[in-house]
């Protein structure tokens, strides 16, 4: 007999809801796809950049144009500009060793602690550089997670930081276990907020997410400007286009002493992350998101109400980034300024990408983005152009984002088909 068409449809309900439901953390594909791979996928990149480091330098060019007259002239040459590159690369994010090694022995012979404190700067600013990232990672990968594409991130940042700093400076009298927790709550309601109009237009009348937050993002750079540069708003009387500095009350602690900048936010982000893990795997509310994002049509077959889901999912998208911001002022600058995000929501939406929507993924790829960014201005003092790094994290998304590519590279055989929830429906969806 041939199947009727109801149940033909709760088969395929049934089905897309399995498929949410046993997806895992690492996915089908096991330890080599999730670690190798993108191994391998960063030692192309790292080699591929390595060219136009090297065609970047006059002395290589020159060197290689009588390569026939002294061949070990150009590949010493070579091999002294790619080792400095990375050599300072690797300084300028994790730090010298034996710079290390040799602080720690005086900390612990004599107990001062200066020269440790310069010796960890570098990695201190990696990880400082990577806080803002992993929330502005969390917050796109939440969206995409159901189905949005977020790309207003920038935006919400910008309002978070305004919004916390506006209750730094301006909210007085309070401790700091009640002034600090306050600026992060209102810096976090501020991009639920900002973000969850997009959500709303989006399940009321179907208008695109990305058109919506994208505008977003251009009212919120605008409405900066206005408060930054009129003093009877956020701006100082000087006329200097900046906030007030917030009130010590409101700092996030700095847990390694100046000048380290590397603060609590950090360990923040990461129980953040893990509890958007939780959410996202172990809530019913979660599960909804998930199963929104993987096939709106079986949601909605099984009860679970779409444009809710939408709304929801763009306001705790909108609060992570928020919380970007409000770290960032409440833990490094104290103010907000012209320029104050250099693009981390921008970069976010690569983190997401990056890290396959995972919160796990997302604060690796954040550390390594943060990295590279620390990285780039010892990098510079070479000679090195800044537009290296770009091209090194442009790399790394291409050849993580095609698997595919990488083992057809190395010649890796595939063991398993790995699957992957649909995060993102396109314009259409």
């Amino acid at each position: 007999m041939r199947e009727r068409e109801p149940e033909k449809r709760a088969r395929g309900v049934l089905k897309a809801l399995q498929q949410v439901a046993k997806e895992t953390v690492l996915g089908i594909g096991g330890l080599r796809e999730a670690l190798f791979v993108p191994f391998l996928a960063i030692l192309t990149a790292l080699i591929i950049s390595g060219l136009f480091i090297v065609i970047s330098e006059p002395v290589v060019v020159s060197a290689y144009a009588n390569f026939f007259q002294s061949p070990g002239y150009a590949l010493s040459v070579t091999l002294t500009t790619l080792s400095s590159a990375y050599g300072a690369l690797f300084r300028g994010s994790i730090g010298d060793p034996k710079e290390i090694y040799r602080a720690l022995v005086t900390f612990s012979q004599v107990g001062d602690a200066a020269p440790l404190r310069y010796a960890l700067y570098p990695i201190s600013e990696s990880l400082t550089t990577s806080v803002p990232y992993i929330f502005a990672g969390l917050a796109v990968a939440l969206g995409f997670r159901c189905g949005l594409f977020n790309i207003g991130a920038e935006g919400q940042i910008l309002i978070g930081g305004l919004a916390s700093v506006w209750v730094g400076y301006n909210i007085t009298g309070f401790p700091w276990f009640i002034h600090l927790p306050l600026a992060l709550v209102v810096g976090a309601l501020a991009g639920a907020l900002w973000s969850a109009i997009a959500g709303y237009l989006k399940a009321k009348t179907g208008a695109h997410e990305v058109i919506n937050t994208i505008m977003m993002n251009y009212l919120a750079f605008r409405l900066s400007d206005l408060l930054l540069t009129d003093p009877r708003l956020m701006g100082r009387p000087t006329g200097t286009p900046m906030t007030p500095q917030i009130l010590p009350t409101a700092y996030l602690p700095r847990l390694l002493g100046s000048p380290l900048r590397f603060h609590a936010g950090f360990f923040m982000a990461l129980g953040v992350a893990a509890l958007v893990y939780w959410f996202l795997w172990k809530t019913t509310l979660g599960f909804e998101i998930r199963t929104v994002g993987a096939n709106p049509d079986a949601a909605r077959y099984a009860g679970m109400s779409v444009a809710k889901n939408f709304v929801l999912a763009m306001g705790l998208s909108g609060a992570l980034a928020g919380l970007a911001g409000a770290n960032e002022v409440l833990g490094v600058t104290h103010f907000v300024g012209g320029g104050f995000s250099p693009g981390y929501g921008f970069d976010s939406i690569a983190l997401a990408l990056l890290g396959k929507s995972h919160p796990l993924g997302v604060v690796l790829a954040a550390l390594l983005f943060g990295t590279l960014r620390a990285g780039a201005a010892k990098m510079q003092i070479l000679g090195i152009p800044i537009d290296i790094i770009q091209i090194l994290q442009a790399m790394i998304i291409m050849f993580i984002a095609a698997p595919a590519l990488v083992r057809l590279i190395y010649r890796l055989k595939v063991e398993r088909e790995v699957t992957e929830v649909v995060f993102t429906r396109g314009w259409g969806g």
